[in-house]
């Protein structure tokens, strides 16, 4: 059995996107609440970029998109940032590191562009969570979201970013704090990396 394959999100994938959806709805219930136009919900706000892992019968199998944030106003040279959003893998398509390669697609489109990534994954969604720590993420705060449980109550977010090696900046940083280090206390600038 071949793999699925990822590729980028074309008009004509929504269908089977919000097929796709429902069914890890079905079984995860997420999204939390279901959306009243789930294509909508797909296509908004509009992605910078998104993506679909098909299967060899041309399922889609799994979907990602990722969305600009805006400059925050009180930062002079923001570093530039989009969310990952819409991360999910139907239920039959699972143990095939699905998320973990649509997770690494976002991440390389982002790694070349220079822009930091986030997320925001419900607190209580456990093997989401565990997914984004191992592919590298890190918790760097929890909130509570601007919307509510379908039962009303307030929902509990985790916010997560990729690991401080994301984006040329930081790995800039990295080499030259390292080429530092190196010649300070060994009087080479032999790098380690």
């Amino acid at each position: 059995m071949n793999p699925p394959r990822i590729r980028r999100r074309r008009a004509a994938d929504l269908d089977g996107c919000v097929a796709a959806l429902a069914d890890v709805h079905r079984v995860d219930s997420y999204p939390l609440n279901w959306p009243a136009d789930p294509h909508r919900w797909l296509r908004e706000p509009h992605p910078a970029r998104a993506w679909v892992a098909v299967d060899a019968a041309g399922t889609i199998v799994g979907h990602v998109a990722v969305h600009r944030l805006p400059d925050p106003a009180d930062e002079p040279h923001p570093e530039p940032a989009a969310e990952v959003a819409r991360l999910f893998v139907a239920p039959a398509a699972r143990g095939l590191a699905l998320g973990s390669a649509l997770l690494a697609r976002a991440r390389r489109w982002a790694d070349a562009r220079g822009v930091r990534l986030v997320l925001d994954v419900v607190a209580d969604g456990a093997a989401a969570v565990a997914l984004y720590e191992r592919t590298g993420w890190r918790c760097t705060g929890t909130s509570t979201a601007s919307w509510a449980a379908p039962d009303g109550s307030p929902v509990s977010l985790r916010r997560y970013t990729v690991g401080s090696d994301a984006g040329p900046a930081s790995a800039a940083r990295r080499r030259a704090s390292r080429a530092a280090a190196s010649r300070s206390s060994t009087g080479s600038s032999t790098s380690t990396s």
